[in-house]
């Protein structure tokens, strides 16, 4: 099959397969597209189960990445990067070296950060080899740094929006909130989510994880394969995507999905199923902008902190506008926030 029919090419702009032999580094940069800036968005390291599923990572990845910076307003198009993890090729500073030689050569186009995988250490690294890189660590009261903690707090604003929207009250005292991931974005979720009195279960395949999370604050563990059908009031997707299908949703029995996890959705019909259940979905890429909002104002220069946070707290005023234009209109969240996106690229273009 050739790229070109892939389901989940979307008229990319190019896509590059990079190979180093002498430290084994295997990545795919997917660029969607540069009509509003340089093709912003992390790069994770992973083990795919094979290249075509890395594949297909990477442009949908990429995808999402174009939309979540437009819906955010953030001067960048959209790209992501893949690394292959394999055994063959432990992480080391040569290969991160290696992955900065390869951003390099794509001349700008493309603008990396940490994403899974990856650390600000990995990107001081990748740094050396390359200046199209952010998530680097801040100069004192500058916008910047590790975007993972700014993640999540759109996420936790974003999620407070969504309850609002669907229970009349923000107020997070006593309602039971299930975690799928706590890694650095979830783990933090949580903090912010305890902090307000929220009930918390949480799931990981990662054990050091859990017992982080269980050392830490007040949690009930729930096995990784029954997180997103317990008895819950939200569900917040904090690891990785394509967990929102026609499987899995009518098992989900929390009202409202609010969550870090990208390409949440496995096809674009799942928004719809979501909305016949009633479920109210606050779609990912809106709700998980605020890394993508720090790596912006980081790279493009002269924002202080207080100014990222100020562009954060702007999460929920989206959110409640696409969750009442899809009331009023009787459409998924998911596809109001698409033609948002949509738009504002296509206006772009046409500037």
């Amino acid at each position: 099959m050739s790229v070109f029919d892939h389901p989940e090419f979307d008229d990319h702009e190019s896509i590059t397969w990079f190979s180093d032999s002498d430290t084994g580094l295997r990545a795919i940069v997917a660029i969607h597209s540069t009509v509003l800036g340089p093709a912003g968005g992390g790069v994770r390291r992973w083990a795919y189960a094979s290249d075509a599923e890395a594949l297909t990572d990477a442009l949908r990845l990429s995808r999402g990445m174009t939309y979540k910076s437009a819906v955010a307003g953030v001067r960048f198009g959209g790209g992501k990067g893949v690394i292959l993890a394999s055994e063959d090729a432990p992480k080391s500073p040569e290969l991160m070296a290696a992955f900065g030689r390869a951003v390099e050569a794509l001349g700008g186009r493309y603008v990396t950060a940490e994403d899974v995988g990856m650390t600000v250490e990995d990107m001081r690294l990748v740094r050396e080899q390359t200046a199209y890189v952010s998530g680097l660590p801040p100069v004192e009261q500058s916008a910047g740094g590790d975007p993972g903690p700014w993640t999540a707090m759109g996420v936790f604003l974003g999620l407070k929006a969504a309850v609002a929207f669907a229970r009349g009250s923000d107020d997070l005292k006593g309602l039971r909130v299930a975690v799928q991931g706590v890694g650095s974005v979830g783990m933090q979720l949580c903090r912010y989510l305890n902090e307000a009195g929220a009930e918390l279960q949480v799931a990981d395949v990662n054990a050091r994880n859990l017992d982080r999370a269980r050392s830490e604050l007040p949690v009930t563990v729930v096995s990784p394969d029954d997180i997103l059908y317990t008895d819950a009031d939200v569900l917040a997707p904090c690891a990785l995507g394509n967990i929102l299908d026609a499987d899995s949703i009518p098992r989900i029995r929390a009202g409202v999905i609010a969550g870090a996890a990208n390409n949440q959705l496995s096809t674009e019909d799942d928004g719809r199923l979501l909305t016949e259940r009633g479920i109210l979905y606050a779609p990912d890429y809106v709700i998980n902008a605020g890394g993508i909002i720090s790596c912006g104002l980081e790279y493009h220069g002269g924002a202080s902190e207080a100014d990222l946070r100020e562009a954060i707290h702007r999460i929920p005023e989206r959110l409640t506008k696409i969750f009442e234009e899809s009331r009023s209109g009787g459409r998924p969240t998911s596809e109001v926030a698409d033609a948002w996106a949509r738009r504002i690229v296509a206006e772009g273009a046409g500037a």
